[in-house]
């Protein structure tokens, strides 16, 4: 492939098995060492320097949960936690959670990041608390022993290679089963969230302020539905559609795609001059279509490597939300297809076997899945007719389909809670219309739209009339009066304070065979 992907739903994170992040981050780097494990009691949590090589604030301790919540005397599980004080007490208001996305995306790295990021009014109110969310990192991690093959997810539909892609989604689930049993089914979304509001009791704090990022507005969104008493300021950046978790989520990527795809033949074909793609939207559509069709006949030479449409396809879905971005992508792949040489596409590495094994873990066991293959089959051959850039993608079969029935019931988020939805109007990952389903879904919030705002995320390295919204609000608790739009700003995007996951459902793209 064009660029090695596994997928997140939802990094920012945003998400799935090939999914990537489309915009520069900076890596957070994750404490060296593992802080002793200690009762979750306001006096009892044992806070030491989270590493050497860290800065000597950030601290760094483990809270003792249950594995399960309906069994509070049983097992117990740990959930690293770090956190950095404001330098300010006397204006301080409580904590600020943070969650990257993913799900997978680990978080204790990430107060020092947004230290350098946040403003002084958001700095002086919060201590800012991490927490690799419980399977992840420090924190009870789950690995099922997966292959690099097993953690590639979606993939497309190739009629003679449905029983081989049946056969290996069985085989994932399989293992996951194999390696971790009974406890698999307690890695939720909804346990996620009772962690959250054990780390504030442990803490010794009456409520929670929180932002997200991609499948970490739902965690957010799920926190507020089971605890709205103790819900403060919560900011949900890139957010998915609580009404469509999880696989209406993936299968939402393919009519969305193809709302992107038409906006892209439009500026190209403004720009024929620079690209030479086409001099209007069919031209310039055709010329995409026709790349496909060569690469699938025979694969084209990117660098090093042969590259299919199939191939194409995966990594254009993403890369068309960014217009100049696809531009220069399908450029260059005219280019590589008239036998012109081409550089190599650098590649993601794959995702761990962790991160990969918990999204599956979260994703299947949030919600039931159909359980007939017959039935993905039957919808990727009829959204893949209807969506052709990705449709088929979107319904293919997944381990999901043999995973074990869900613990507990997937839960309904409708409620009045404040919070702040933050949004681009063109992201791949959370397209606009799954923030809209947020807005549904919580009905006491705002949201702040960025027109023709193109990425994965928002605050901090996006749109700053948008990130100025976000910080007033979490300063002052004051949300607009009503919903906000924001005017793109050419060469906003700047670096992300985290890494939102690569691959991860919500923050990243399909893995093609």
């Amino acid at each position: 492939m064009l660029v090695r992907r596994l997928v997140p739903v939802l990094a920012a994170g945003l998400a799935a098995s090939a999914l990537a992040v489309l915009t520069p981050a900076v890596a957070v780097a994750a404490p060296q060492s593992r802080p002793p494990s200690q009762a979750a009691s306001p006096s009892g949590l044992a806070w030491q320097r989270c590493g050497a090589d860290t800065p000597a604030d950030f601290e760094c301790t483990t809270v003792k949960v249950p594995l399960d919540y309906r069994a509070p005397g049983g097992k117990k599980i740990d959930v690293a936690v770090s956190r950095i004080r404001t330098a300010d007490p006397a204006k301080r208001r409580g904590v600020l959670l943070f969650n990257p996305g993913g799900p997978g995306g680990p978080g204790l790295g990430m107060p020092p990041e947004f230290r350098d990021a946040l403003p002084r009014s958001v700095l002086d109110r919060f201590d800012l608390v991490g927490f690799d969310p419980r399977g992840v990192g420090e924190s009870t991690p789950l690995a099922c022993g997966l292959s690099d093959e097993e953690k590639l997810w979606p993939r497309p539909y190739v009629p003679g290679a449905f029983a081989v892609d049946v056969a290996r989604a069985r085989g994932t689930a399989d293992k996951c089963r194999a390696e971790h049993g009974a406890d698999l089914k307690h890695f939720t979304t909804r346990n996620t969230a009772r962690d959250m509001d054990a780390i504030r009791a442990a803490l010794g704090e009456p409520k929670l302020s929180y932002v997200g990022y991609s499948y970490g507005t739902y965690l957010g969104a799920v926190y507020a539905q089971l605890f709205p008493q103790r819900a403060d300021r919560i900011v949900l950046d890139s957010a998915v559609d609580p009404a469509l978790a999880w696989r209406e989520t993936f299968r939402h990527w393919g009519p969305d795609a193809e709302k992107a795809f038409e906006r892209w033949t439009r500026w190209a074909a403004g720009r024929h001059a620079q690209y030479g793609l086409g001099a209007t939207p069919r031209a310039v559509s055709k010329t995409f279509w026709d790349l496909v069709a060569q690469a699938d006949r025979t694969p084209v030479t990117v660098g090093s490597r042969k590259v299919s449409g199939v191939e194409i396809r995966d990594e254009m879905r993403p890369s068309v939300y960014e217009v100049r971005h696809a531009s220069e992508l399908v450029a260059m792949l005219k280019e590589a297809a008239a036998g012109k040489p081409v550089p190599d596409v650098p590649a993601d590495p794959p995702m761990s076997d962790n991160e990969a094994s918990l999204q599956f873990a979260i994703v299947c066991g949030d919600v039931s899945w159909p359980k007939d293959p017959r039935t993905y089959r039957k919808d990727a051959l009829r959204d893949g007719a209807r969506f052709p850039l990705y449709g088929d993608f979107a319904s293919h079969i997944n381990p999901c389909a043999f995973w074990d029935r869900p613990a507990e019931r997937v839960t309904v988020v409708d409620n009045r809670v404040p919070a702040l939805i933050v949004q681009n109007e063109w992201d791949s990952q959370t397209p606009l219309a799954t923030a809209r389903g947020m807005q549904r879904a919580m009905k006491g919030a705002r949201m702040v739209t960025v027109d023709e705002g193109e990425g994965h995320g928002v605050y901090l390295f996006g749109s700053a009339c948008a990130s100025d919204v976000t910080s007033e609000y979490l300063a002052t608790g004051r949300l607009p009066a009503k919903d906000v739009t924001c005017r793109a700003e050419p060469g906003a995007r700047r670096a992300a304070p985290v890494d939102l996951p690569k691959v991860g459902v919500l923050i990243g793209a399909g893995a093609a065979r």
